[in-house]
């Protein structure tokens, strides 16, 4: 009997993540220090990736949202976009999408099938098989700009084989340290490999330390670069769970009053005015304007299908969940729900093992109630063992079996003006959007 396209599909996204290491899954071991494989790749294709104008985004936090926020610019305009992400929640094919719509399955499995040779011959990694994809993808798709997010550092990341337009390093804080280094200026070392030559590079946040990294690479290869926040300044006007409404300053003077963004979080703020300088610097290679430049960013989740990140997944009582997974985007989350009204704070929260769980638990408030979770994923740590570590650290809660069980013990335990927040890692996010 023939099997039908939604098995063939089944069947080789388990062979993409069953036989081959996923960095997400397993961790450090499926990170390769070597970009021949990916090279070896595109080869065969025929280099479909120097046919892609691409914009390239890397850093520690908020280059998700960052590229997202771009790709929905570049739609609102009429451009046809790629916009290639990791990890995904509910389904593989989120990595790669054209305007929005996720990559076909029909081409997933072709895809695979037709590499079958070179897989069995060099072993390819989860990711270097998905960046090789992407590429194709959009090249079949004849896109007129993909936004192409890093996957994991910069300088050997699978997707640094690209020759981009524009460059974009959202900031830098610690995480990775045992792949990417101890100190900043080491981490910002990593992400500035994918600086290119004469290609313009923004920054979002400058910061003593990693400000001089950047500057010497840029200025080794003659890259302009733009520091954001010393440029562009968003201030939050009027905020909701859906949508935050800015007025945006450049070098001082008004530039963008009543700015929609359709993503809440206080964080955005940083990531809008790396955007914003970003647009400003692709506005002559794809004729932006004012225009498109507001109804992309009020419509960022509709054009580009974007999922995880502060998004409210219930009401009564409202659960929102953020897949901030390190010291910094944590402490970020924090300080938003600092500045919200509600009586007590729930906390569903899973951590992988490869994290500093003494960070993370430094930020965390001990007033909240936690409801401690294993995701289903060999990476993540074992939630008696999240629990114990932070009774002892003073703050109370329970481990329970499942993300959803742990979620709906929240919502049970939840009174009237109360807030439940999902955070801690993106799988277990990935359960319960």
């Amino acid at each position: 009997m023939k099997e039908s396209l939604a098995q063939r599909y089944r069947k080789t996204v388990e062979f993409m993540f069953g036989r081959l290491p996923m960095y997400h899954r397993i961790g450090v071991k499926a990170y390769k220090k070597d970009m021949q494989n990916i090279r070896s790749l595109l080869e065969f294709l025929g280099n479909p990736h120097e046919r892609c104008t691409c914009i390239h985004v890397g850093g520690t936090n908020g280059k998700g949202s960052t590229s997202h926020m771009i790709s929905a610019v570049l739609q609102a305009h009429g451009i046809r976009t790629g916009l290639f992400i990791s990890p995904h929640y509910r389904d593989y094919r989120e990595r790669v999408k054209v305007n929005g719509m996720l990559v076909d399955k029909a081409f997933v499995v072709d895809f695979i099938a037709r590499i079958q040779p070179l897989i069995e011959e060099i072993q390819p990694s989860f990711f270097e098989m998905t960046a090789a994809m992407a590429f194709e993808y959009f090249t079949r798709q004849q896109v007129q700009a993909a936004v192409v997010e890093v996957g994991l550092g910069g300088r050997l990341d699978s997707t640094n084989v690209i020759s981009p337009v524009l460059s974009v390093i959202t900031n830098i804080s610690y995480d990775h340290m045992h792949l990417l280094g101890n100190t900043l200026p080491e981490i910002a070392f990593e992400k500035a490999g994918i600086i290119k030559t004469g290609v313009p590079v923004v920054i979002g946040e400058s910061h003593p330390e990693s400000a001089p990294v950047f500057k010497a690479k840029a200025a080794s290869v003659g890259a302009p670069v733009y520091f954001a926040d010393e440029h562009f300044q968003a201030v939050i006007r009027t905020e909701n769970f859906h949508t935050t409404v800015f007025d945006i300053y450049k070098d001082g003077q008004l530039f963008l009053p009543n700015l929609e963004l359709n993503l809440s979080g206080g964080y955005q703020r940083l990531n809008l005015q790396t955007v914003l300088q970003a647009t400003e610097l692709l506005k002559p290679v794809f004729h932006l304007e004012e225009d498109g430049i507001r109804a992309g960013l009020a419509q960022v989740k509709k054009l580009t299908n974007m999922t995880g990140r502060w998004e409210l997944i219930g009401e009564n009582p409202p659960v929102l969940a953020d897949s901030a997974h390190n010291e910094s985007g944590i402490a970020a989350i924090m300080d938003h729900l600092g500045k919200m009204s509600f009586q007590h704070l729930h906390i569903v929260i899973g951590m992988v093992s490869d994290k500093d769980l003494s960070g993370v638990l430094h930020i965390l408030p001990r007033t909240a109630t936690y409801y401690f979770a294993k995701a289903d994923v060999p990476r993540a740590m074992d939630a008696e063992k999240l629990r114990d570590a932070a009774v002892t650290a003073g703050f109370k809660g329970r481990a329970y079996r499942s993300v959803r069980q742990a979620l709906q013990a929240a919502k049970r335990r939840a009174g009237p003006g109360d807030l439940v927040l999902v955070c801690g890692s993106v799988f277990v996010v990935a359960e319960v959007v």
